[in-house]
C-alpha cells in the first residue's frame, strides 16, 4: 500500500466506534426480494444449499457443539502495551503505560487490561506468533495460512479459504436452524475474510444485517407459507429474472429449509439483545465490541459453529496522534477498557453457562507493532512479531506460550505459525487435519498448508 493511499485510510473521524443499530426493515415473506434475500441468492453467502450441507453435517457431528469466538482487533494490536510489556526497557521501548502483575505468577500485561490480568489463569498468552507474511488485512491470520496473502492485484489470498469458511464447510453449523459462520463486523471487505475458491456457499453472513430478516410481519399467515405447491409457483415466475445454476435445479429440496429458519424463529431470537438482563449487558458493555461480543455467545449457544467478531474497522491501527486512530496514549489507551472488559465478561459468561470448554475463543489482529515509539507517539507496523489471547476449548490454560527478545521486536522462542492456528482450530472442531478441498480447477487443496501443526502447548 502506497504511503497516500494509507494515510488516507486513517483519516476521518471515529465514528464507526460505535456500533449501528441493528437493521430492522422486514421484508414481506414471499416478495422476490424476500426470495432473493433469503432464499435463492441467499444473504451474503448464506445460500440453500449451505443451509442443507449443514443440517447433514450437523447430523453427523458427534453429538457435541465445538465452536470458535474471534476477536479480530483490526488494525494490528501493540504487543508491548497489552500482553508483553517490557517494564525493564528504555522508555522509548516500553511505551507510556506502565505493567500490572496478572493472575499467573511473574506474567504481566499493560496496565490497562486489569480484567484480563484477573483470569490470565483461564487462558493461554502466545507471545510468539510469526505475522511476517500478514499485511494490513484479515487474509492471512483468519485463513491460518501463510501462502494466503493481500497482493493488490485483484488476486488477494490466492484463493485459499478462511478458517470460518473451512469450518463452515466441513463441520457446519451445530444447529441446522442457524448458518455455520458468522461475521460481526461493521467494515465487511477489510475486516473479514472469506471463502476465496472454494464457492460462495461457505461464505460468512453478515450478522449485522440477518437481525430482523427473519422475522414474520404482521398479518403473514404461518400456514400460507407452508403450501408447497405455492412455493414452487412464485419460484416458477421468478426463473426468467434469476439464474443460479444448480441451485435452481435443486429448488424442491431447499425450499422448506429456508422457511424452517424463519418459521423456528431461532434465527430472530439469538440476534435478540433485549433477550439479556441489564446486569449482563452492562457486564459486556453497551459499546460496539461489547455487545458483538454477547451477541457471540448468543450465536454460539444457538448453534453457529464460527463467530468473527470486529468492534470497529482499523481502530487498533495506532502510528500516532496525526491519524485517525490515534497514538499508544491517544488512541489506545481509550479502547483497551472495551476489550478488556468484553472479553473478561465472554470467558466468564461462557464459563458460567457449561459452553466454554467447548468454544475456543482468539483474540488477536493481523500484525504487532513497532518495537520503539516513533515521532507521532505511535507504533508503526511491525510483522515479525505478534501477542495474542486463547482460551476455552477445553485446552490447557494458565501459561504463556512462546517467547519475545529484550525489544518486544523478534520471536525468541516457540514460534507460533498461522498455519498452526490453523491446525489448533481444526482439531477443536472435530475437522479432519488432512482433509482437503477441491478448487475451480478440480485440484484439491490441503486445509492445512504449509506443515501447520497443533500447537504442543495447546493439546
Amino acid at each position: 500500500m502506497n504511503s497516500r493511499r494509507h494515510a488516507a485510510e486513517h483519516a476521518g473521524n471515529t465514528s464507526g466506534m460505535s456500533m449501528a443499530p441493528l437493521p430492522g426493515d422486514l421484508i414481506r415473506v414471499g416478495s422476490r426480494r424476500w426470495f432473493l434475500q433469503t432464499g435463492l441468492a441467499g444473504l451474503a453467502g448464506l445460500s440453500l444449499p449451505q443451509l442443507l450441507q449443514a443440517q447433514e453435517q450437523a447430523r453427523s457431528n458427534d453429538g457435541s457443539r465445538k465452536a470458535v469466538i474471534l476477536f479480530w482487533l483490526s488494525g494490528g494490536p501493540s504487543q508491548l502495551d497489552m500482553w508483553d510489556p517490557k517494564p525493564d526497557a528504555p522508555r522509548e521501548v516500553r511505551g507510556p503505560f506502565s505493567s500490572i502483575p496478572t493472575s499467573l505468577p511473574g506474567v504481566r500485561f499493560g496496565e490497562h487490561l486489569p480484567l484480563q490480568a484477573s483470569i490470565a489463569h483461564k487462558m493461554s498468552i502466545i507471545r510468539s506468533v510469526d505475522c511476517t507474511a500478514s499485511n494490513h488485512t484479515p487474509i492471512t491470520l483468519q485463513a491460518g495460512n501463510p501462502l494466503a496473502r493481500r497482493t493488490n492485484d485483484g488476486r488477494d489470498g490466492a484463493g485459499y479459504p478462511s478458517m470460518g469458511s473451512i469450518a463452515a464447510k466441513f463441520r457446519g453449523a451445530n444447529d441446522p436452524a442457524m448458518p455455520p459462520f458468522v461475521g460481526l463486523a461493521n467494515s465487511w471487505a477489510a475486516d473479514v475474510y472469506g471463502a476465496g475458491h472454494m464457492g460462495s456457499s461457505y461464505e460468512p453472513v453478515k450478522g449485522l444485517e440477518l437481525a430482523g430478516k427473519f422475522n414474520l410481519p404482521k398479518g403473514v399467515e404461518v400456514p400460507r407459507l407452508k403450501d408447497r405447491q405455492s412455493l414452487r409457483d412464485q419460484f416458477d415466475r421468478m426463473r426468467r429474472d434469476l439464474d443460479q445454476g444448480d441451485t435452481l435445479a435443486r429448488t424442491d429440496r431447499f425450499t422448506q429449509k429456508a422457511f424452517d429458519m424463519v418459521l423456528s424463529g431461532r434465527v430472530q431470537k439469538a440476534f435478540d439483545l433485549d433477550r439479556e438482563t441489564d446486569e449482563t449487558r452492562d457486564a459486556y458493555g453497551r459499546v460496539s465490541v461489547g455487545e458483538k461480543a454477547l451477541l457471540a455467545r448468543r450465536l454460539v449457544e444457538s448453534g453457529v459453529t464460527f463467530v468473527l467478531v470486529s468492534g470497529a474497522w482499523g481502530y487498533f491501527d495506532h502510528h500516532g496522534d496525526d491519524v485517525r486512530w490515534g497514538g499508544i496514549e491517544k488512541g489506545l489507551k481509550p479502547l483497551c477498557p472495551r476489550v478488556d472488559q468484553a472479553f473478561y465478561a465472554l470467558i466468564n459468561d461462557l464459563e458460567d453457562r457449561g459452553l466454554l470448554d467447548d468454544t475456543f475463543v482468539m483474540m488477536m489482529g493481523e500484525f504487532g507493532r513497532t518495537p520503539v515509539i516513533n515521532e507521532q507517539a505511535g507504533r508503526h507496523h511491525w510483522t515479525n512479531i505478534m501477542s495474542m489471547l486463547v482460551a476455552g476449548g477445553g485446552m490447557p490454560t494458565g501459561q504463556v506460550i512462546g517467547s519475545s527478545d529484550s525489544r518486544g521486536a523478534e520471536i525468541l522462542s516457540s514460534p507460533v505459525r498461522p498455519q498452526d492456528l490453523a491446525a489448533t482450530t481444526f482439531r477443536h472442531l472435530g475437522i479432519d487435519l488432512n482433509a482437503h478441498w477441491t478448487n475451480q480447477r478440480g485440484r484439491p487443496i490441503p486445509i492445512v498448508q504449509e506443515g501447520g501443526r497443533p500447537i504442543p502447548e495447546l493439546i
